[in-house]
This record gives C-alpha cells, sequence and structure tokens, in this order.
C-alpha cells in the first residue's frame, strides 16, 4: 500500500471532481471515496434521473412549468448496496437506465433548464453539508460548491474520451464507434456554450489531463495534491 492509499486528510474535506464526458470522473471520483472512506455522489446520475422521470410524464426540456410540477412530486437518492451505488426515483431502482445514449442527451438538454438546476443544486447542497463527500459532475467548482475545500477538473482528448465511453456502452448499445464520438462532441458543445452553468473549470481547479494517463496514475496525482494541501 502506497503513502497515499493510506492517507487521510487532517479535517474532512468537500472535494469536486468536473470535466467532460469520458475524462474519467467517474471511475477516479468512486476510488477516491473509497480511499478516503468518503461518500461519492455522482451528479450526472441526479439529471439523467431527472431526465428519465420527464420522458416518461412527456415533459419537454423547455417547459419550465411542467417540470417545475414534476420536481415537486420527485425523490431522488442514492443507495449503498454491497458494492454498488443504487439511484433510486420514488423507491424504484433506476441505475441501469441513466446510462442510455438517449437519456444521455436529454439530461444534457434537461440540465440546461433553470428548474432543474435549481430543484438539484438545493439537493446537492444538501448532500455536502457534512462535507467528506466527493462530489463528481460538470459545474461542482463553479457553481454547486465554489468554496469546496479542493476542486479537480479531469479533462481528455476527444478520441480518448470517445473511446472509453465505447468501451462502457458497447454491450448495451448497437452505436459505432463513430456514433459515440459524434454524440460526445454534440454534448461537449451543449454544455460548453449554454448560458446557465456552462462546463468550464473553476479559476481555483487543478486541472488534470488523463489522456495518456492510467486510471491509477490520475488517482495517485489527486491524492498527492490532497495531501499537500491537507497532510
Amino acid at each position: 500500500m502506497s503513502d497515499n492509499q493510506s492517507f487521510f486528510p487532517s479535517q474532512p474535506l468537500l472535494i469536486t471532481v468536473d470535466g467532460p464526458a469520458g475524462a474519467g470522473k467517474t471511475s477516479v471520483s468512486k476510488i477516491l471515496a473509497q480511499r478516503l472512506s468518503y461518500t461519492y455522489v455522482d451528479t450526472g446520475a441526479l439529471y439523467r434521473g431527472v431526465a428519465i422521470g420527464a420522458k416518461r410524464a412527456g415533459i419537454q426540456a423547455d417547459d419550465d412549468a411542467g417540470l417545475a410540477g414534476f420536481c415537486k412530486k420527485l425523490h431522488l437518492c442514492f443507495e449503498q448496496k454491497a458494492d454498488k451505488t443504487l439511484l433510486l426515483m420514488n423507491g424504484e431502482d433506476i441505475t441501469s437506465k441513466i446510462r442510455e445514449p438517449e437519456i444521455s442527451m436529454l439530461a444534457s438538454a434537461v440540465s440546461a433548464n433553470p428548474v432543474v438546476r435549481k430543484f438539484l443544486l438545493n439537493l446537492q447542497k444538501k448532500m455536502g453539508e457534512k462535507k467528506e463527500t466527493v462530489f463528481e459532475g460538470r459545474d461542482m467548482g463553479t457553481v454547486v460548491f465554489p468554496d469546496a475545500d479542493i476542486k479537480f477538473f479531469l479533462d481528455a482528448s476527444i478520441e480518448t474520451r470517445a473511446a472509453r465511453r465505447y468501451e462502457e456502452l458497447k454491450e448495451q448499445t448497437c452505436q459505432s464507434p463513430a456514433d459515440v464520438k459524434t454524440d460526445m462532441k454534440r454534448r461537449d458543445t451543449n454544455d460548453s456554450t449554454r448560458d446557465l452553468a456552462p462546463l468550464k473549470p473553476a479559476d481555483d481547479s487543478i486541472l488534470i489531463n488523463s489522456t495518456h494517463l492510467s486510471l491509477e496514475a490520475v488517482i495517485e496525482k489527486i491524492m498527492e495534491c490532497i495531501k499537500t494541501a491537507f497532510g
């Protein structure tokens, strides 16, 4: 076990990990939370949960009134079961449904709606009150937790990110690698150009490009940064 694997910060921390799809946020954030014995929160899953519910209810992403009424009746929460983190929507396990390509694109559209963002902003802030949490998302360090104790922004080339996402999805979809790359470029554009909370690093984020780094190498970099700041 390396020094970083056995290290624990000198104080409870709220950690944010932002970045585009396929940069490695999910794997990195999960392992980081495990190493620190922290709670892991996949905020992208929350937006996907809203997207699934809205789709079922026939509510469009730009229907403010419809989404406002829907969110009032929506309860989203994470539940730990063995080594898996489940996302429950009004008591239903929707974990296996949130990664479908159609839901990915719909989540990007839904996430630009102020009604949805306000609803999930309040939910996320409540989740972070006790700290000792790793929040993964796209605007955690810029909008939701601008005062987070330490912030990271993971990125990688579009080729690397698309290849990683294809490997994740190939057993669940008939999309080709080119289709995955096209969808990812479209989502990158949607996320980075929207007026409300666009995807970008916070000014005080620690930037890590994972294009040529293994998962373990990224974790080691992050743990070293935490150890330097809070050892």
